[in-house]
Formats: C-alpha cells, structure tokens, sequence
C-alpha cells in the first residue's frame, strides 16, 4: 500500500503530497500549509454533500431500474413516462436565468477556452484524456486536413507537405508571437533567460517582440524540453 501522509486530517498518498510540494506550488505564491488547510476544508465541506448527491443518484437509478423491469419493451405512454421521471426527481422544471462570477476560479478554467471535460478521477485514463483534450496538434491538423488547400495524397509521409506544414506554422508564429528580430523559422534553439525567451538564430540572439506573450516552460531552462506562449489568453506548446 503506497505511503500516506497526514496533512489537516487528510491522507494523502505520498507521491501526490510530494508532486504538489515540489512541483505544483513553488513559484505559485501559495504556502504549503494554506494549500492543504484549504483543500482539507474544501474535501470535509463538500464531500458529505458530493456523498448524498450520489446516493440521490443510485437511488433515482433503482428507481428507473424498477419502472422498466415492470414495463418491459418499448415505451407506449410517452406522457406517463415523463410524469414518472418528473415525480422521482429525475426531470425538473427549467431554472431562470442565471449567471456565474469566476474571479476565485483558476483560469485554465475560467478565462483559457477549451474543452472541459469531467472524468472519474479514479480512473488515470480517463483523466490523462481529459487533461489532453484541450490540447491539440497544429502539425496533425494541418497535415491530415484540407486547411493548405487539399487533402494529403497517399497513405505514406510526404515530406513536401510535411514541409508545407512546417512552414505555415513558423509563420503562424511570426504572427502571434513575433520576434523582435528575425523569424521562427531562423530559430535553432529556444532558452529562458531572466524569465525571457531567448531565441538563437543564424544572426545571433533575440527575445519576443512583447516578453509577456511567453507563458512558461518545462525542463532545463538553457534547453527547455517544451515553451508555453500565450496569445489571446489561448496557449502555444512549442
């Protein structure tokens, strides 16, 4: 069983507590004991509450279970039918108009548009398909679509389009997150330097034309595996 560790009446499997400590929050201004104070709060608030909305769910399930037991074969009184949802709780009446204020929300969320999918968090597949369906490849869509003007021939890689594609892309980058001299597509190496993306070209170094467009980035920051820039507040993994 994988070593836990209590933090504000919480056990928490060690793997995350250290994922959390060590990557998560450093850099967020939010101190250890505040983040996990508040997610214990949050977990002993709501869980009671998450439990009896799946209990109300289970036992509307049992209920629509045992209606369709007792009324095998296709459904013949279609107004009957909705009255025995409506009086299990299953369908209610339509709400007025409402609206949600998002200013304590974290803008993944809140202000950076993308599909937000609500998987069991259990099930690791499930949530490594949620948390990438807001990603996708700008490479894939170009190549295997009619977005250059045609549909790509064959079933094999043709590297004239693969070139095709590069290059539209590199341009797509001078546009949204220009350099302040040059092109990405004179770029051979990318670097964050003093919180700045540096950019190596044939002609020497340069930074964006507007710093602020460079969103993050992972691994070595000389050679970073991966740069995050950000435009319109929709984000660019390079």
């Amino acid at each position: 069983m994988p070593r836990r560790i209590e933090k504000f009446g919480l056990q928490v499997s060690a793997p995350l507590h250290d994922m959390i400590e060590r990557e998560a929050l450093p850099g967020t201004g939010v101190a250890s004991d505040a983040f996990w104070q508040g997610l214990s709060s949050l977990i002993h608030d709501l869980g009671p509450k998450n439990r009896a909305l799946l209990a109300k769910r289970d036992e509307i399930q049992q209920q629509i279970d045992a209606w369709h037991r007792a009324h095998p074969g296709p459904i013949t009184d279609m107004a009957a039918y909705r009255a025995f949802l409506t009086d299990i709780g299953y369908l209610v009446p339509q709400g007025p108009d409402f609206a949600i204020d998002t200013p304590t929300v974290d803008d993944a969320i809140a202000k950076v548009p993308g599909p937000q999918l609500v998987v069991p968090v259990m099930n690791a597949r499930y949530a490594l398909n949620a948390a990438n369906a807001r990603w996708g490849s700008l490479y894939d869509a170009l190549y295997g679509t009619d977005a250059l003007g045609s549909l790509p021939a064959g079933r094999g890689y043709d590297p004239a389009r693969g070139a095709q594609v590069i290059a539209w892309a590199k341009r797509f980058l001078d546009e949204v997150a220009p350099l302040a001299q040059g092109s990405h597509a004179d770029v051979t190496a990318y670097a964050v330097v003093n919180g700045q993306l540096q950019a190596t070209t044939p002609a020497g170094t340069t930074g964006l034309k507007d710093p602020s467009l460079l969103a993050g980035y992972q691994g070595d920051a000389a050679a970073p595996s991966s740069v995050l820039l950000s435009h319109h507040r929709l984000h660019i993994d390079l």
